[in-house]
């Protein structure tokens, strides 16, 4: 499994992986992200590097990668990156974070696996004001 950014989703999800077991790598273009959100006791592998450059991929391992997320704050990027793991590197399970909920439905029409975060919370808050 490999993780693209290390802010607050990218390492709860690493370390939550982690934690059972899995084999899990996390990459972020700043190395700092991981001494700020993961802990000491993190097992898995920190690579810096843009997941948007297919050498940096290759090292991170995604030849071997049976899931790739892209989750870090800008969805071009999320979009390429998954796009290179899914189409480039053949990873079977890519899930993308899309902050833009009408790109998001697109980029879902083109075959990507998406997540909403804007949609999600939306549906969420809803659920909440009616329950009360």
């Amino acid at each position: 499994m490999i993780i693209m950014g290390c802010g607050r989703v990218g390492s709860q999800l690493a370390i939550a992986l982690d934690e059972e077991g899995a084999d899990v790598t996390i990459l972020d273009p700043n190395a700092y992200q991981f001494d700020r959100f993961l802990p000491e006791a993190f097992g898995g592998r920190k690579i810096t590097g843009n997941a948007i450059d297919q050498d940096v991929l290759v090292r991170a391992g995604i030849e071997e990668a049976d899931a790739f997320v892209a989750l870090t704050a800008g969805d071009n990027r999320n979009v390429m990156a998954s796009q290179i793991a899914q189409h480039i590197f053949g990873v079977p399970r890519v899930v993308c974070r899309i902050y833009d909920p009408i790109r998001e439905q697109m980029y879902k029409n083109l075959g990507l696996r998406t997540i909403a975060p804007t949609n999600v919370g939306t549906r969420m808050v809803k659920e909440a004001l009616e329950a009360s």
